[in-house]
């Protein structure tokens, strides 16, 4: 092959993966409602460790979605509080359970009651 080619060749292939790795950085932009300004859900993480969820209290945006993570020895779950209008399954130790969140939420572990949670809404 002469030079010419194998350049044009490596500055396609050069080209085509600078494309696709754009292409996967980009995120969806979605309105948020009461707001000009775009962005993507996140995903944010409450650990249950050592009989408490971390963090308390957490802020968040509507449609951002809140996975549990039990870290603990002992099983616990996520239940609504209150009335339990909503609750997770039973999560055993390295189990986890999602919900996405449209407004503030106050929750408990209902295996044990003492442990308590809340997710506030930054923007509303």
């Amino acid at each position: 092959m002469n030079r010419k080619k194998v350049a044009y060749i490596r500055t396609l292939f050069l080209f085509i993966v600078l494309a696709v790795l754009n292409h996967c950085s980009a995120s969806p932009e979605i309105k948020q409602p009461g707001n000009n300004t775009t962005r993507a859900p996140s995903i944010v993480t409450v650990e249950i460790v050592q009989m408490k969820f971390k963090p308390e209290v957490l802020y968040v945006n509507k449609g951002d979605s809140v996975v549990f993570i039990n870290k603990d020895m002992v099983d616990h779950d996520v239940t609504d509080e209150p009335g339990g209008s909503w609750t997770s399954t039973t999560l055993n130790p390295g189990q986890s359970w999602g919900k996405t969140i449209t407004r503030n939420e106050d929750y408990f572990c209902s295996l044990h009651v003492i442990m308590k949670g809340k997710i506030r809404l930054e923007n509303q």
